[in-house]
């Protein structure tokens, strides 16, 4: 796998390797929150992604979609809304944030980016939503 930049490490949970992207669990339980990383060198923008790339990036966006909207059913907070965004300022590695929103999360109808601190997750919400996540990928 290409290097990740280390503060996914400290702020996301791995769950698995996809064809194209490394998937990580954002750790903030205020939001139902997948992180793709592309495994591809010195990638930064999209446009760094060849065509096919970037087809299966879409693919992987989806697949990660169903898997938020699981996570937050499992944690009895189904997602009315999923936001997608690449926005790499603060991490200029290449990443994509899906992530479920809903109208009464503590950012609606915001930007979940720099909104506040993240809450870590309870033990066993933790548990839930990695097993989760990791079943609706398929790892």
């Amino acid at each position: 796998m290409t290097g990740i930049d280390p503060a996914f490490l400290t702020t996301s949970e791995a769950l698995g390797e996809l064809a194209l992207c490394h998937a990580r669990l954002q750790a903030d339980a205020r939001f139902p929150w997948i992180v793709l990383i592309p495994r591809v060198s010195r990638a930064r923008e999209l446009e760094d992604l060849t065509p096919d790339q970037r087809r299966l990036l879409m693919d992987e966006i989806l697949a990660a979609g169903h898997a938020v909207r699981a996570v937050a059913q499992a944690l009895g907070r189904p997602t009315a809304k999923l936001n997608v965004g690449q926005l790499g300022n603060v991490t200029p590695q290449l990443h994509v944030h899906v992530v479920g929103r809903r109208s009464d999360d503590p950012a609606w109808p915001g930007p979940v980016w720099g909104f506040g601190a993240a809450e870590a997750y309870a033990a066993a919400d933790l548990a839930q939503a990695v097993a989760t996540a990791k079943e609706m990928l398929g790892f």
